[in-house]
Parts: C-alpha cells; sequence; structure tokens
C-alpha cells in the first residue's frame, strides 16, 4: 500500500510536471516567431541574434546553413573630421539670400561654401559568414524555424530518415562569443562541415594553429579616409563523439553524438580617437572564456542575463486562433483578420530587439541595429540624428530599458566633445552642435545634399535625450553631471540665432524642414525660422532653464535664455487649416513626404497637446490627414506616436495594421519583412522601435503634466493588461489591467517621491476604498513642469475644429519613494 501511494503520488507528480511544461511552452510560444520554411538566400527571412556587441542573422537553411555575422565596431574609415572651414566667411551671404527669397540661390551657394569637402560619414560593414553543410539533408520533414524572443534563442529542428535534428544559437552576454548547438535524436548522427567567409577585400580566411578557422582583416577605405579598423574572427567546434578533422579553409565534424559552435570577435576599437586596441587578444580571450563552457552553460547564463531587462514588462491584449499560425501567415492576415496578440508579439519584439543591438559599453543601434549583410549598406547604416537614430531609442525608458539608452547617451557626449570644434569653425559660435547625420567617428560637419545636410538641429535633438534621461530617474547627480552638454546644445543657439528682418523673431537661418523641399521655395529646403527648428531651439533652452533651477546655478545663464526663448517664432496655423511647415503659409495639401518634422512638437516633444493647445491639436490632425497614413515604415512608426497624442486610438491601430502589413502591400510605402524587421523599404530597424514606442503611447502617457493611462485606447483592445511600464519622475506602472475599455485596478510604484498627478477614463479609489483628491492648479512635480507653449498665429482662412475628449478623472496622490499604490475602479 505505501508503495502504491509512493507510485500515485510519483505519477501525479511526472503529471503536473509534464503540465507545468507544457503550459511554459505555450506562454514561450506566445512569444515566438516562426516558420516552416528556411530563409533560403533572403536576408529579410533570416532571424537576428545579438549581445549588443555581435550580431548574427540566422538562415535556418538545412543543407547548407547559413549564419551571417556582425560586430559593433566593424566600420569603414578611422578617425576624422568633416567640418567645412569656408563656411563661416560665406554665413552672411546665404543668410542674405534667404531672407530675400532666394532660397535656391542660397542652397547652391551652401553647396559650394558650407557642405563637406571630405567624408560623407563611414560605413557600418560585416565580418563575415559562418558556414555549415550537412550531406544527405536535402530530403527532410517537419521542418521549423524559430525565434523565442523570450529566451534570446533561435531555433531550427527537422527529421532526415527517421532522426530529429536540431540547433539552437544564443549570442551570449556575459561572455561575448556566439554559440551555435547541434544535436540529433539518435547518437553519432552529427556530421558537417564548417567553413567561413569574407565580403572583405583586405581579410584572409585561415586556419589556425589551434585548427579554429579565423578571419583577420582591416576594414575599407571609404571617401579618402583610410580603414584602419582591425578585425579578428575565431571559430571553434567542439563536438562530442564521433570524429573530427581540418583541412586549409574548414573544420570537419562525423559521427558526433552532438556538437557546438564558438565564434568571437574582436577589433582594435577603442573609441572614436582610439585604434591600439589589439584584436587578436582580445578575440582570443573571448573565445577562452566561452568555449570553456557548455552550450547548457552559456544558456543557462544568458537567460539570466537577457530577463533580467525583458521580463520586466508584460502585455496582454487577448489572443485569437490566428496566433497559432506561423509569423509570414499571421503578418499576411493581420490587416484584415483579428490577431491582437500579433501586435504584442512585435511589441515585445521591438523590445528583444534594442536589448540585443544596445548594451552598456557598446555602440548605439545604428540605422540596421547591428544587423548587416551589405559592404555598402543603404545610407551606409549611419546614425541618421534627424529623426531616425532618436527613434531607435523612443522605447528606452519608457519599456523599462533604461540601461539600454546608454550607448546613445554616451554617443551624444562624444558628438558634444566633436561638435564644438564644427560650432566654432564652422559658424562662430560657442557650444556644440551636428548636422543631420553622424557615424562612429562622431563626424558633426553636413553631409549628403545640402538640402539635407545644411540642417543645425542634431545637437538640440539628441541633447533631449540626456534630459529625457533625467526626467525619468530623477538622479540628480546625473542631471550635474550632463548640465554642461544641455548648456552647449543651448549656448550653440545663442549665438547663431539671427533676428529676422521683417518679425523681429530670433530665428535659425540657414536652416531646413528636414529633407522637403516646397515648391514655392523652388524645391529648395533651406529657409529661416521652419517650424521645427524653432520647436528644437524652444525645447534646448527649456531644458537648461529648467534643469539650472533644480540645480540652483547658472541662473544669469537661464534668464538670458528664458528671454530669447520668448523672441522665437509661434507656430503658425495656415490657410489649408494645417500647422505650417515653414513661417510662409506655402504648405500644399497634396503633399505626402515621409518627413512630418514640424510635428516634432506634438511627439516627441510635448509643445502641442489637445489638452493644451486645442488649436494646435486641431492643425497637426489637418497635416496628419493631408500628409496620409502609408508612407515608409519609420514614419508610419512617428505617426502611431503621433495619433496616440493626439488621444486617437483606432487612427493609431490603423497605423499599428499598415506596419504590420507585408512589404509591398501598402501600395509604396512600407510595412514589414517576414522577419518582422521594419521596411522603409529596405530594411531600417527605427520602424520597429518607433512602433514599439507607440503602443506604449496608446496606454500610457506621462508628457502633458501628468500621467495619463488609456490615453488611445482602440475599440479593439477594449479589455488587457500591462506591467512594468515607466513614467516621468521615477515612477513604475506595476500593473495595469483593464475592461470594457476603462481601469480594473493599477498599480503604481513611486522610487524617488512626489507628487502622482493621474488622468483617467473612469473614477478610482485607493485600494480599501479610501478617496482620491481631485486635482488643482498646476502639478508641483517639478518633473511635470511643462513649458506654456506661444498662442498661435491663425489664418483668417483656417477652419479650427476644437477636440471633443469625453469626460476623465484627474487625481493628485502624495507619494514617497519606494512606496506602490493601488488603485480600482471606483464601481467594483
Amino acid at each position: 500500500m505505501h508503495t502504491s501511494k509512493y507510485c500515485l503520488r510519483t505519477f501525479f507528480a511526472v503529471l503536473f510536471l509534464a503540465f507545468s511544461l507544457q503550459v511554459k511552452a505555450q506562454e514561450s510560444s506566445d512569444l515566438t516567431l516562426w516558420y516552416k520554411q528556411p530563409a533560403a538566400d533572403v536576408w529579410t527571412d533570416a532571424l537576428p541574434i545579438g549581445n549588443g556587441r555581435l550580431g548574427a542573422m540566422i538562415y535556418g537553411n538545412v543543407e547548407k546553413e547559413l549564419i551571417q555575422l556582425n560586430e559593433h565596431t566593424v566600420w569603414s574609415g578611422g578617425p576624422n573630421r568633416n567640418d567645412n572651414p569656408d563656411a563661416l566667411a560665406s554665413l552672411p551671404e546665404v543668410r542674405r539670400l534667404i531672407f530675400e527669397g532666394k532660397q535656391k540661390e542660397a542652397e547652391q551657394l551652401a553647396a559650394k561654401t558650407i557642405q563637406s569637402k571630405k567624408s560623407h560619414g563611414q560605413k557600418f560593414q560585416p565580418v563575415g559568414d559562418l558556414k555549415i553543410a550537412f550531406e544527405g539533408h536535402d530530403t527532410f520533414t517537419d521542418y521549423r524555424r524559430e525565434l523565442d524572443i523570450s529566451q534570446a534563442i533561435s531555433k531550427v529542428s527537422y527529421v532526415v530518415d527517421g532522426v530529429t535534428y536540431t540547433r539552437e544559437a544564443i549570442a551570449s552576454f556575459a561572455d561575448n562569443v556566439i554559440a551555435i548547438h547541434l544535436t540529433a535524436s539518435k547518437p553519432g548522427k552529427i556530421s558537417f562541415t564548417a567553413s567561413m567567409a569574407t565580403p572583405q577585400p583586405n581579410a584572409t580566411v585561415a586556419l589556425n594553429a589551434e585548427k579554429e578557422l579565423t578571419i583577420s582583416g582591416t576594414t575599407t577605405d571609404h571617401e579618402g579616409v583610410k580603414g584602419q579598423v582591425k578585425f579578428k574572427s575565431i571559430a571553434k567546434v567542439k563536438n562530442q563523439g564521433g570524429e573530427i578533422s581540418s583541412s586549409e579553409n574548414s573544420i570537419e565534424v562525423k559521427n558526433a553524438n552532438e556538437a557546438t559552435i564558438y565564434i568571437s570577435i574582436a577589433t582594435n576599437f577603442n573609441n572614436y580617437l582610439d585604434l591600439t586596441g589589439d584584436e587578436n587578444a582580445r578575440a582570443q580571450a573571448f573565445m577562452k572564456k566561452g568555449s570553456t563552457k557548455s552550450f547548457d552553460d552559456l544558456l543557462k547564463t544568458n537567460r539570466v542575463d537577457y530577463q533580467k531587462y525583458f521580463d520586466r514588462v508584460s502585455l496582454n491584449l487577448g489572443e485569437t486562433e490566428a496566433s497559432k499560425l506561423p509569423t509570414d501567415e499571421r503578418l499576411k492576415g493581420f490587416r484584415e483578420g483579428d490577431d491582437p496578440q500579433l501586435v504584442t508579439l512585435y511589441y515585445q519584439y521591438g523590445r528583444y530587439l534594442l536589448i540585443s543591438s544596445s548594451q552598456p559599453g557598446g555602440q548605439p543601434a545604428n540605422l540596421q541595429g547591428i544587423w548587416n549583410q551589405q559592404m555598402s549598406p543603404p545610407w551606409d547604416s549611419k546614425y541618421t540624428i534627424n529623426i531616425n537614430a532618436q527613434m531607435n531609442y523612443w522605447p528606452a525608458e519608457k519599456t523599462n530599458l533604461a540601461e539600454l539608452h546608454e550607448p546613445f547617451l554616451k554617443m551624444v557626449s562624444e558628438m558634444a566633445e566633436a561638435g564644438e570644434e564644427t560650432a566654432r569653425v564652422m559658424y562662430g559660435a560657442r557650444g556644440w552642435m551636428a548636422h543631420h547625420n553622424t557615424d562612429i567617428w562622431r563626424i558633426t560637419g553636413p553631409v549628403d545634399a545640402i538640402f539635407w545636410g545644411i540642417w543645425s538641429g542634431g545637437g538640440a535633438w539628441t541633447s533631449q535625450h540626456l534630459w529625457d534621461h533625467f526626467q525619468y530617474n530623477g538622479d540628480m547627480d546625473y542631471l550635474k553631471s550632463i548640465y554642461p552638454i544641455l548648456k552647449g546644445a543651448a549656448m550653440f543657439y545663442v549665438d547663431f540665432l539671427v533676428e529676422h528682418p521683417e518679425n523681429k523673431w530670433l530665428v535659425v537661418n540657414p536652416g531646413t524642414s528636414p529633407e522637403n523641399a516646397p515648391a514655392a521655395h523652388d524645391g529648395s529646403s533651406l529657409d529661416a525660422g521652419t517650424t521645427m527648428d524653432n520647436q528644437l531651439v524652444f525645447d534646448a533652452f527649456s531644458a537648461v532653464i529648467q534643469a539650472s533651477e533644480m540645480l540652483g546655478e547658472d541662473q544669469s545663464f537661464a534668464d538670458s535664455l528664458r528671454t530669447m526663448r520668448d523672441k522665437l517664432p509661434p507656430m503658425h496655423i495656415g490657410k489649408q487649416g494645417q500647422l505650417q511647415e515653414w513661417l510662409d503659409d506655402i504648405d500644399d495639401p497634396n503633399d505626402h513626404h515621409r518627413h512630418i518634422s514640424h510635428l516634432y512638437g506634438l511627439f516627441p516633444s510635448n509643445q502641442i497637446s489637445p489638452l493644451r493647445t486645442p488649436e494646435l491639436y486641431s492643425a497637426s490632425k489637418n497635416t496628419l490627414i493631408q500628409r496620409g497614413d502609408v508612407s515608409t515604415g519609420w514614419s508610419m512608426g512617428w505617426k502611431v506616436n503621433w495619433w496616440a497624442r493626439m488621444l486617437d486610438g483606432n487612427h493609431a491601430y490603423k497605423l499599428i495594421q499598415n506596419q504590420l502589413s507585408p512589404v509591398g502591400s501598402n501600395q509604396g510605402g512600407g510595412g514589414s519583412y517576414n522577419n518582422l524587421f521594419d521596411a522603409h523599404p529596405p530594411f531600417q530597424i527605427d520602424g520597429n522601435f518607433g512602433c514599439t514606442s507607440g503602443i506604449t503611447e496608446m496606454l500610457i502617457q506621462s508628457a502633458n503634466g501628468e500621467i495619463h493611462l488609456l490615453p488611445a485606447l482602440p475599440d479593439i483592445w477594449q479589455e488587457g493588461s500591462i506591467t512594468g511600464i515607466r513614467a516621468k519622475g521615477g515612477f513604475e506602472v506595476v500593473e495595469l489591467t483593464w475592461k470594457d475599455g476603462k481601469i480594473e485596478k493599477a498599480v503604481i510604484k513611486s522610487t524617488i517621491g512626489g507628487n502622482l498627478r493621474l488622468r483617467v477614463p473612469n473614477p478610482l479609489v485607493l485600494e480599501k476604498g479610501k478617496g482620491l483628491m481631485k486635482a488643482r492648479g498646476e502639478n508641483p512635480n517639478p518633473f511635470y513642469q511643462v513649458p506654456v507653449t506661444a498662442d498661435p498665429i491663425i489664418s483668417p482662412a483656417a477652419q479650427i475644429d476644437l477636440p471633443d475628449l469625453g469626460e476623465t478623472s484627474v487625481y493628485d496622490l502624495k507619494t514617497e519613494a519606494g512606496n506602490s499604490y493601488i488603485l480600482k475602479s471606483k464601481n467594483l
């Protein structure tokens, strides 16, 4: 009887364990991209893994597997500057021509005297490929290829002659290697040949004395800058059972029980001015450390390292039968179907990509994150800082990945160093500035076509990320450390702004509204006092003013900025009811240009708000409608954020539907590739990050002097929950659940204390039925100060439709650092 009970208990224990594993597997599959076929030779079908320093694209091909490799510092060229000293002498004439309405003449002069005569930026380049050939695997069944973003692991499985073959791949955060694990369901069945290749012309592939595959080389010259980045990649094979042998350029494994391939990559890059590192010693050290560990040990550690970031946030929007389909099939059916879980997957995929391409101490995610197969990728895969690089980091703070913001913030501090000389040499100004593009060498001169390159807002915009990081964490020591950078960005405009001859406003001249060229200016982008320039200067000044107040120092400089800020042009509403892009009312209502840069004031800034500036809200809405929904992928990602700030969840969701459509299905616009990479097209990662930010903005906003919960909930998301997202002022929404579009429960943690002002769609009470105090007056929390936006100048012909925002409840709650506050629906 005792034995019988023991067996029964064991049976139920095993049954429970099996059930638990099944549930866990189901939960895991909810956050898995998977496919029934290999990527073949389509790069945008391959699946990305990365550890912030190393990136790999896993194709999942059966007979001839291909794993394409990147390392974050493998760039063409070397340390260089690209300022044009001729700019300063020509500046008065360029300004005169613009003020006289001769923008095209000004552009032609600027192209000769301001445009860089040196490098227009270097190229992010691939390291090479690992190739794994399997004989006799031409006929297979039960194929599955997947990327589990809850655990950061890629997996391929298939059956040949009754044997199940499995490949798993990870990019180890702790051990700085990529590891590929090959197993079979029967012993002695692992046989393959591994080799390496590289498109780098100044590199060689060889077998070293330790019987490891290597790629050794130096990156290419570009635009007169000598390639100086030396790189080394090592691939080591460790087998269990069977035999291993090597030839000149390959390693062969026969009849092993299992095998693991370890890949290390390193360069001589120390920082943007220093290339004295030893790439060979570094690559060998990484390999020595990583290859001493089994794949299971690497996987175990890597799961912990990854999930400490990823598991901070969960999102549940519901699930339908569509979630059981392969990812490419779900993508094809999303726009017309009912698949809310695909939004959750896409949202978390954005967080996965940021974790994988941006780690503290590394380089920021570039135009393609960290994944690139081309020696000359689109736009060199640089950092385009008139929108794209910033968009990469929009999710960082709000989706609880603040540490991953660090590489971008470090880049801003390095641009501030480099940009001081650019400001002085080209414009005779103090402080620092950057134009519309930079690279790993932190160039700050104007590049590409002059009507793009002359834009001077790079310093103003990127420095806002430093300010944003502080607003979320409230660390006064950090604020003190970044204050000189914020001040330098503002100081440039103190010297660069000039008085408009007609209305006496202080304006940026020459300036542009990025990449748009109105017919009224003869197709020239150059102008004085464009709306975006004015908004950027407003924010640069406002950040320093608020920082000065909070630090209690530099008051005289802050006062001078207040005076200058009051002289900036107000926003204008034109005859079409639109927010004017330029000071002149020349917007074309049929212009569908991808850049709508003058809506920077709506997002990511907070100068435009349905609640505070209803006329500007109306004008922004008209502009968005006139420009249309479909555009390039990153532009549609930005529009999700704009419509969320407009408090229009249904329209924001419409943009998500466009974004989650196969590339080519949006009539010339962007969309998504099968691996859910954003399509400009071609691939740009910014749209992934922009859409993840926009989904967050639909559920929580903290830019309007308060935390607004469920500000733009679409009708299709009437029930759901989210955990772990963050708001400014050190607040974390630990839990938020809603039903029928109303909040059921909200748990908010305060990490630094202070007043919590909360706007919600339905009345709430504190736990145990305690009432909440209705908000009165300005929010006393210093992190929720909102600079006053000047009243717009409105055309007499403009039709203004003020918003109907519906009813909300607004509360104030005094919080203490470290405490959490539970709020529930008043009607429960």
